[in-house]
């Protein structure tokens, strides 16, 4: 049998499993009950919604173009 060479390898896999993991959570974290015209929640600019979770998102982005642009170890 032939060895057949991928792009990609078993690390590679992983690691943009763990960033997509990451843009869920920090897309989750920036969920929640929003204003309505009739009742105001100053909860929609929690530091939580509006710098954490934009921050995490960037990580888990970050991560994944990494482990797109990650060779595999011959």
């Amino acid at each position: 049998m032939e060895k057949r060479d991928f792009a990609f390898d078993k690390v590679n896999y992983i690691l943009l499993a763990v960033g997509m993991a990451v843009v869920v959570l920090g897309f989750l974290l920036m969920s929640g009950n929003g204003s309505t015209e009739t009742a105001y929640d100053p909860d929609i600019f929690s530091a939580r919604r509006i710098k954490v979770a934009p921050l995490v998102c960037l990580a888990g982005f970050v991560s994944m173009i990494y482990a797109v642009v990650r060779r595999p170890k011959e």
